[in-house]
Parts: C-alpha cells; sequence; structure tokens
C-alpha cells in the first residue's frame, strides 16, 4: 500500500493559519492519507485534528506529533500518544523511544530555522532524517540529503506548512502494509519511503511571508 504523506504542518495551536480541522479538510483536497500536526511544542493541535478526522470517513490519518525546539535545535517526534517531553535533545531522542515513538531532525541544516546542524553527526538515536523541507532553502535541504546516505538513515519529505497553500507541495510516498500509526511509522523505520521533492509557488511564497509579518504584528 503506497501512500501520500505529510509529517510537517503547523496549526493554530502554535504559529500556523490554519485549524486542524482547516489542515484535514485541505489534506482531501489534495489527497493527502497521512498527516502530522506538528506544533512547536505542543501535541494539542495533533490530537484535536486526530479526533476530528474520526468523524470524517475521507480524513487522512493523523499521527500525533510535535516539534521540540530542544537545546541542540528543533526535533519532530512521531507518536501513537503523546507524552511529556523534555527540552534537552538527548533527553528527548530517549524518552520518545520509551514512549514507541520515532524521532527525526527538523530542517538540520537550516540554522536560521534552529536546525541541529552538524549535531546530526554527533547524535545516536535518530530513526530518520527530514531530508527536504519546503520551507528550507536548497542548500540546507542538498546537505540534510547528504547526510542522511551518510548515516545511511531514512529521508522523509515535508511541506512545514503553516498555511493551506502549503500543504502537500512535498512529501514522502510510504509503503506501509495498512493505514494505521502503527504500520506507517514502522515503514518509516525500515526505510520504506520515498520523500518527493517540491517548493511552493511564488504566490504561495508571498502568502507565506504576509502571513508571518501579520501574525508577528498582532493582525491575524
Amino acid at each position: 500500500m503506497r501512500l501520500k504523506a505529510d509529517f510537517h504542518i503547523h496549526s493554530t495551536y502554535s504559529d500556523g493559519r490554519c485549524t486542524p480541522k482547516d489542515i484535514i479538510l485541505e489534506a482531501i483536497n489534495k489527497g493527502i492519507e497521512i498527516i502530522s500536526i506538528t506544533d512547536h511544542n505542543s501535541f494539542q493541535g495533533a490530537i484535536v485534528g486526530s479526533r476530528y478526522a474520526k468523524e470524517l470517513p475521507d480524513a487522512p490519518l493523523v499521527i500525533i506529533g510535535n516539534e521540540v525546539r530542544t537545546d541542540l535545535g528543533d526535533i519532530l517526534v512521531y507518536c501513537l500518544e503523546a507524552f511529556d517531553p523534555p527540552r534537552n535533545a538527548l533527553e528527548l531522542i530517549d524518552r520518545a523511544h520509551e514512549n514507541s515513538c520515532l524521532v527525526v531532525p527538523a530542517h538540520p541544516f537550516d540554522i536560521i530555522r534552529h536546525g541541529v546542524g552538524e549535531n546530526l553527526y554527533n547524535i545516536r538515536g535518530w530513526d530518520a532524517v527530514e531530508v527536504w523541507n519546503a520551507s528550507a532553502p536548497p542548500n540546507a535541504n542538498k546537505e540534510a540529503i547528504k547526510a542522511a546516505k551518510i548515516l545511511g538513515l531514512p529521508g522523509i519529505a515535508s511541506s512545514d506548512a503553516h498555511i493551506p497553500e502549503y500543504i502537500g507541495v512535498a512529501y514522502t510516498v510510504i509503503d506501509a502494509d495498512e493505514l494505521s500509526i502503527e504500520n506507517v511509522l514502522e515503514a518509516i523505520k525500515r526505510g520504506r519511503v520515498q520523500p518527493h521533492y517540491g517548493y511552493p509557488d511564488f504566490r504561495a511564497f508571498v502568502k507565506r511571508v504576509g502571513w508571518s509579518i501579520r501574525r508577528r504584528l498582532g493582525l491575524d
């Protein structure tokens, strides 16, 4: 079973424009079968989205996610259920694995956006690497692709969407036995993934910048 997934999306529970419901409806519209809502330091958007998705027959599978700002940079965790994530990176990796979660460095070489940088090579315990982030610069993504190959880790591509237009512009095809969180996480760990690279068009990029400015000014 080959499934289209976007593993990095932000909602109104952190700095995204869309509610979890809006994200799910947009994913349905774009034919995305798996999503993870990964708000900054919060599982709440994913929890709310998961509850809503269960009410819709065509809704995507929602993986409980979080983009944790650690002492070494941003780290994505994908889980069966939420837990209390520490901000120390090494402790986070241990706690995540204890809770049957996957640990993936977000945009690792986008230093401006708090990637883990060279710590990607120095830390053990990664389950995969976000090799393509549609909001990161090309050179950062190229470094991530290279690092995943050197480390022998699976690579995933994601939108890092903060507005609906970004959802699905980069995605990962998952070869899973069935559409369940357990099977999807296992497929990632086993490298049964194919990242599809992409960037938003210029109009979407302008909307993203405009949203960011308005949000910082308190206009949205």
